[in-house]
């Protein structure tokens, strides 16, 4: 089961539960461009995302907003591996995140599996 601790799922429940440590913590604009250049954010997406950019705990509650509503697979992932790449944020919030857990985490982990052939995390 900790196999699949890195799944979509699981960080996107994460990340609602630290929405607004989230948002407190994170500069968007590194993050929003790394998002692009990773296919998670569309150009539109990203215009309407600048508007915001004089105010980044605005604009980093409409990124969340966003990847919240997105079909993509790998959003949060990638925001995962965004924000591990900020030095700053590299260590705190990334533990953060790693060790959080509560009732919620717990049940959605308790949903999953690993499928012994692949590794791949099954729901």
């Amino acid at each position: 089961m900790f196999a699949c601790l890195e799944s979509n799922e699981v960080l996107k429940l994460k990340f609602r539960k630290l929405h607004a440590t989230v948002v407190s913590s994170v500069n968007p604009a590194t993050i929003i461009n790394f998002l692009f250049q990773e296919a998670v954010v569309g150009a539109d997406d990203m215009r309407a995302l600048l508007k915001f950019r004089d105010d980044p705990q605005q604009q980093c509650n409409e990124l969340l907003a966003l990847l919240h509503t997105t079909e993509n697979p790998q959003a949060f992932v990638k925001l995962y591996a965004a924000i591990k790449e900020e030095p700053h944020l590299q260590s705190w919030l990334i533990d953060r995140i790693d060790k959080f857990t509560d009732e919620s985490v717990l049940d959605l982990l308790g949903h999953l599996y690993v499928s012994e052939p692949t590794g791949a995390c099954v729901f």
